[in-house]
């Protein structure tokens, strides 16, 4: 599923000031790609990856996806697409502590159609694949950081979107537990062929991807790809 942005604008107004957050943003992901946005703090690289979600619109320009161009769908459509197409990794996890991680992992499964003993399959698999199989019965409260994130990359691939988007999936965890996690990102791509679109501020993450593009100010600064380091 082939990502193709172009001329991609957006701003914030905060009071009666309009600031401007992405300028003139266009570039190709490949489907299998494992892509890194990196650049400081406020560069911009959370939104464009909210809008490649369909999490949030652009003012202007166009984001197509798999031959759809999700900024001109209704939020109903846009919902129903991102439910179709998209795993959420997120920094903090946002699992919910009252409810155990086959739970967590299941949420995304409720509205489907599939019975009760399908979505049991599916979310055994998932955490088959992240390697907590054995604690699906255990609380958020009961797992380290690192387990919780593979529940959380569980939650994600339960409905085997075909892009996995990723917010500091490493920026809560130590260094060990990190280098799990990317090694668990990099199967995932190179194994379950997942686009993964991954914002970072580790260079260590970023290692594993594909292909680094860099924002400053939000512009779209430059991009190499790992083979030429």
């Amino acid at each position: 599923m082939v990502v193709s942005i172009s001329k991609l604008c957006k701003s914030y107004h905060r009071g009666g000031q309009v600031i401007p957050v992405l300028s003139d943003i266009s570039f190709d992901i490949a489907e299998g790609e494992f892509l890194a946005l990196m650049g400081p703090s406020g560069s911009g690289k959370s939104t464009l990856l909210n809008l490649i979600a369909g999490i949030d619109q652009p003012d202007s320009g166009s984001i197509v996806i798999g031959g759809v161009d999700v900024t001109q769908l209704t939020e109903t459509e846009l919902a129903h697409w991102r439910a179709l197409n998209v795993g959420f990794i997120f920094q903090f996890y946002n699992l919910i502590p009252v409810l155990t991680a086959f739970e967590n992992v299941e949420l995304p499964l409720i509205l489907t159609s599939l019975s009760r003993a399908e979505r049991r399959e599916h979310v055994t698999m998932a955490l088959k694949v992240v390697g907590l199989e054995d604690r699906m019965d255990h609380y958020p409260g009961q797992l380290s950081g690192g387990q919780e994130q593979r529940v959380a990359i569980a939650r994600a691939i339960v409905t085997d979107p075909a892009i996995l988007v990723a917010d500091e999936p490493t920026g809560d965890l130590d260094r060990v537990s990190a280098e799990e996690i990317m090694g668990l990102m990099d199967r995932l791509n190179t194994e379950s062929k997942k686009t993964i679109i991954m914002v970072t501020h580790d260079p260590r993450a970023a290692k594993k991807a594909h292909v680094v593009r860099h924002l400053d100010k939000g512009v779209l600064t430059n991009a190499h790809s790992q083979d030429t380091l």
